[in-house]
């Protein structure tokens, strides 16, 4: 009889130790916090941090399950926000993401990956620098003129008489020696090596273009209300950009997932430039850690907004631009 009574309790044990597993379990899962980012273009290298942090479960590790969706050339990520299809999003640049506030939306940055934005300008063999772009003909998207084409113009005396508009195709430029494009760093510009054209590209960050790029912005309500999803997304993303750089591979294995045309070659020349130009690690990242963003350049940033007439400032403030108490435990160090 004792020993019976001896052996049901640890089959009970057992039961128990095994539905105690499965608790912990489902525990786990439920920890992990559904979070959506949307990002501003075809998954690619420029997004390689945010992919790695999926594939390498860095996302998992701080209690989140996180979804990455594509933008593309027909999609408004601040529409979206707005609308409740994603958390946060990826700013093209953090000046853009100033001026939907200023719209009305009421959209925060609370970390920037890229120190620089890998906007740039690319001109034929003849040109040497932004001044030999006077006189040209210079092809640049439609909303460059609520961005950089401004700052341009102030600096190096640039009119608008000169622009025609981008259509995000090369054969413009291939077909006129006598013709400038605008152009990621880190993209454009290996298709016009695939194409055989000689090229020169000058990135404007390196002269001096203040906006920081590849933001994590959200909507004030979720800020306030999901903070710690927040923290723990710009947490695992700056570590997942770290690892990208390190060893893309996992990364790139999830980005050819979601864009099947992106090719290996592609994707081992933008890591090349991101790594040559710094855009992640360069800047203040350097001594302060990936993602950094400073009051300085921020309210830099705003003031050329403000001058040129692209914000109101009785509608925005610089303070309401950016949250950088996200920003304050994290020291990620290239």
């Amino acid at each position: 009889m004792q020993r019976r009574t001896s052996f049901s309790f640890k089959r009970s044990g057992r039961v128990l130790a095994a539905g105690l597993a499965l608790l912990a379990a489902g525990a786990s899962q439920a920890a992990e916090e559904k979070f959506v980012y949307l990002t501003n273009w075809f998954a690619q290298a420029e997004h390689g941090g945010f992919y790695q942090a999926v594939a390498t479960g860095l996302y998992k590790k701080h209690g989140l399950d996180v979804t990455i969706k594509m933008g593309g050339p027909q999609v408004n990520g601040v529409q979206l926000l707005a609308a409740g299809q994603a958390d946060c999003i990826m700013g093209s640049s953090q000046l853009q993401m100033t001026q939907a506030r200023s719209n009305g939306v009421p959209i925060v940055t609370v970390a920037a990956l890229f120190q620089k934005d890998p906007q740039a300008l690319i001109g034929h063999e003849d040109v040497k620098s932004f001044e030999d772009m006077k006189g040209k003909t210079i092809l640049i998207a439609s909303t460059a003129q609520q961005g950089y084409w401004p700052w341009l113009k102030t600096k190096y005396g640039f009119t608008d008489a000169q622009t025609r508009p981008y259509t995000f195709s090369i054969q413009p430029f291939l077909a006129d020696k006598n013709t400038v494009q605008q152009g990621y760093i880190t993209s454009e510009t290996y298709a016009l090596q695939k194409a055989g054209a000689k090229a020169n590209a000058f990135l404007m960050a390196d002269v001096g273009y203040p906006s920081y790029a590849t933001t994590v912005s959200c909507m004030d309500s979720t800020v306030a209300k999901r903070s710690k999803a927040v923290q723990a997304f710009v947490q695992a993303s700056i570590e997942g950009w770290k690892s990208y750089l390190a060893d893309p591979a996992p990364g790139n294995a999830l980005i050819k997932k979601d864009n099947p045309q992106m090719t290996d070659d592609q994707l081992a020349f933008s890591v090349a430039k991101l790594k040559e130009y710094g855009l992640v690690t360069g800047g203040d990242a350097a001594k302060n850690g990936i993602g950094t963003m400073t009051e300085a350049r921020v309210k830099e940033g705003y003031d050329f907004l403000v001058a040129n007439k692209l914000i109101d400032p009785a509608k925005v403030r610089v303070e309401q631009t950016v949250n950088l108490q996200f920003l304050k435990g994290v020291k990620v160090l290239p």
